[in-house]
């Protein structure tokens, strides 16, 4: 029967297309655009001269940092901020900002009080069950450095625990350190998640 016969059977109503069908490696492309290598964030070496004892002063307080996260001392790890300090992870390696694009976290310290008391509070569904985080670090690499100011890279993953389901998180950190009153402070943390636009069970209910 022709096309036109069937749609007279059917009844104006019903459209039927021909649909062409996809052979090779057209049938098990994938469901996204691929990106640009231009466009991909990671590490550049550059040719900067530091301190060694700053760098290690900026090493063990990145190691400080993690270990906060994973003993769930977040009031602690929130004190590594500025005042005006902000927690960003962006959806995408080539966003610039949180303003214009939506990103999967940008909290300044108010936002990040307020998300620590969800998750302390007594009836957190999501910290009832057997919850926890493991993070391992990589070389701390220095991009930026100005009177008073330092930019780190580091690449990390974190294993994250929940009643018998494991997940992992793998990326990159980039802080960018102020000094006040003889300290070092972290005024804007970017995390770009190697998996960022992986779908998951469940929601990221803490900091990565």
């Amino acid at each position: 029967m022709a096309q036109t016969e069937v749609k007279q059977a059917l009844g104006s109503g019903v459209v039927i297309e021909a649909v062409q069908s996809l052979t090779g490696a057209e049938s098990i492309a994938p469901d996204h655009m691929g990106r640009s290598r231009e466009s991909a964030v990671g590490y550049i070496p550059q040719d900067i001269t530091i301190e060694p004892a700053l760098l290690r002063q900026l090493e063990v307080l990145l190691a400080q940092h993690a270990a906060m996260l994973d003993a769930r001392r977040w009031s602690q790890w929130m004190e590594m901020f500025t005042e005006d300090g902000v927690y960003w992870m962006p959806a995408a390696p080539e966003q610039t900002d949180w303003e214009s694009q939506p990103s999967i976290f940008a909290e300044d310290k108010l936002l990040m009080q307020v998300r620590a008391n969800r998750l302390l509070h007594p009836n957190a569904w999501s910290q009832a069950a057997q919850w926890a985080t493991h993070h391992l670090l990589g070389t701390t690499l220095v991009e930026q450095v100005q009177s008073g100011s330092v930019s780190t890279y580091t690449a990390f993953q974190m294993m994250e625990v929940r009643r018998d389901k494991v997940r992992h998180f793998g990326g990159s950190y980039r802080h960018h350190w102020v000094q006040q009153d003889g300290q070092w402070k972290i005024r804007l943390q970017r995390v770009d998640m190697f998996n960022a636009q992986a779908s998951y069970d469940y929601v990221i209910q803490a900091w990565i």
